[in-house]
């Protein structure tokens, strides 16, 4: 897998409602994505598209909400069983994404990579509530279907990625992480370090975990996976505490993409390329403290907005600069440390 080396990417939540252009800036960056756009439609929400076929689910586009029926997912799961194998099934379909099949329609062999994305189990139970206003995933039987399915839908979109490029991977986006070691419920970091390792251990290679959150550190880079795309930016003065967990992650093969530029119009307003590349450096000298040599840390490194952002009042504008800001980030720094 031909990653790191300070390369660009980005998460694939974006505020456009112009496809085309959304998919042209995605396609700017180095490991390009398709775009989810939330604001364009209610389907293409990043909650709303992981539940596409789920059994159980309501979706009311009127009220934009998402909730989930017990006695509906009894109906509805003998039928999901009976075509397991039906690979559409578990695919993003034209009605849930307007990007993915134009995405999927472009030459992108040329690319070092290519990535797509879908909600992970964890975010996924923990948002989507039954009639009695209790997440799923403190449901031992909806659970236990949700991280087969979940899993089922991520190998599925691999292989399509993977037809176009022999490269791709995928982000398993999980911001709920965070709120485990919270929750006032019997389902606590324990039983979920089971369930996703577990649940890592059914997805294809190479698969990753991105989040805009600050979970425990130790915990999301203890997970057997390839990638770790992680907000920096937000949490700048709690990462560089994690040197040892972040050099195990890098000595086992591990790939981190750091959520470096702000996408939100104020925090952006406040930085320039000099201030990020010196915020940048800044972490990594204390992370290279915990012995991690400085070229293997650059060789496993990828460069990230810091978070996705759908409330700025200037619209795609702030976020668009984030991007165009990470690409001059990347080649200053590649400049800087003599990277091809």
């Amino acid at each position: 897998m031909n990653l790191g080396q300070l390369s660009t990417t980005a998460m694939g939540v974006m505020p456009h409602t112009d496809v085309d252009r959304a998919l042209e800036l995605a396609l700017s960056l180095d490991v390009p994505f398709w775009p989810q756009l939330p604001l364009y439609s209610f389907y293409e929400d990043m909650y709303v598209q992981a539940s596409e076929n789920f059994p159980g689910i309501i979706l009311d586009e009127d009220k934009r909400t998402i909730k989930f029926s017990k006695e509906k997912f009894y109906k509805e799961l003998p039928n999901i069983i009976e075509n397991y194998e039906n690979e559409d099934i578990f695919d993003v379909s034209n009605n849930y994404s307007v990007v993915y099949p134009k995405f999927l329609k472009k030459d992108l062999s040329s690319y070092s990579a290519i990535r797509g994305q879908m909600e992970g189990p964890i975010s996924f139970g923990f948002n989507i509530v039954d009639e009695n206003d209790r997440p799923i995933l403190f449901d031992d039987e909806v659970r236990s279907f949700m991280y087969e399915f979940m899993a089922k839908r991520i190998n599925v979109q691999l292989k399509r990625l993977k037809q176009k490029n022999k490269n791709a991977f995928m982000f398993i986006d999980e911001p709920g992480l965070q709120f485990l070691f919270s929750a006032l419920s019997g389902y606590n970091d324990v039983f979920a370090r089971r369930d996703i390792d577990e649940f890592l251990a059914q997805i294809e290679r190479p698969r990753g975990i991105h989040l805009c959150g600050n979970p425990d550190w130790d915990f999301l880079f203890g997970f057997d996976m390839d990638i770790a795309s992680i907000d920096i930016y937000t949490n700048k003065k709690v990462i560089p505490l994690y040197g040892r967990s972040i050099k195990s992650f890098l000595e086992r093969g591990g790939i981190i993409v750091w959520g470096i530029v702000p996408t939100n119009y104020e925090d952006f307003e406040g930085e320039t390329i000099a201030t990020l590349k010196k915020l940048l450096n800044e972490i990594w000298n204390v992370v290279l403290k915990s012995g991690i040599d400085r070229d293997e840390l650059l060789s496993k490194s990828m460069l990230s907005p810091a978070t996705c952002c759908l409330v700025n009042k200037d619209k795609e504008k702030t976020v668009e600069k984030a991007f165009s800001i990470l690409k001059k980030l990347s080649y200053d720094l590649k400049e800087e440390y003599r990277l091809s």
